[in-house]
């Protein structure tokens, strides 16, 4: 099984139907991965083939498209202002990162969308950059709680435009860099 290494950035899918479950921080409008006994057989296989991420360190993992200058960006950003370490990151290109984009219903090669993978949750899209500045430090846990009024649409819309334009705006690198 694959190691995670501290460093990266991403992206995830969770259905709109996924039931709420509580967590030490809640965002009122986020989007969480279905829980125990409310996911398929085979997302259930991936949550147990991937329970092990989680044993020894229970952090976050923030998946990320590792040949994305916009992602990479990012990521070296989260590492700056995370003076805690409380996230941990992988390219959603590493055998890790396509096995926790399963564990978040996601198919392994959609790297559409950042993800923030919990022990029990994950989020996608605008949901996953408000969830990870919750994590970060001052200003930008109490500017997620400001961005959390903004309609769910408005903030996915304004998401997908970057994300699918990425490569366009900021380019590619050949490998990840981080």
């Amino acid at each position: 099984m694959a190691l995670l290494a501290q460093g990266g950035c991403a992206r995830l899918h969770v259905p709109r139907h996924a039931h709420v479950r509580p967590h030490r921080v809640l965002s009122p409008f986020a989007t969480l991965s279905p829980g125990p006994g409310r996911v398929g057989s085979q997302s259930m296989e991936w949550v147990e083939a991937t329970s092990s991420f989680f044993q020894q360190d229970s952090r976050p993992i923030m998946l990320f498209d590792g040949v994305c200058n916009l992602c990479n960006g990012g990521v070296k950003f989260v590492r700056e202002n995370d003076r805690n370490r409380s996230i941990r990151f992988e390219p959603l290109q590493s055998e890790a990162g396509k096995k926790l984009l399963q564990r978040s219903g996601r198919a392994p090669d959609d790297i559409s969308s950042v993800v923030l993978v919990e022990k029990d949750r994950s989020y996608i899209k605008s949901e996953a950059v408000l969830k990870i500045m919750e994590y970060i430090d001052l200003p930008f846990p109490q500017l997620a709680l400001f961005l959390q009024f903004v309609p769910l649409f408005i903030r996915d819309f304004l998401y997908d435009n970057v994300a699918n334009n990425r490569y366009t705006f900021f380019g590619r690198s050949e490998s990840c860099e981080i």
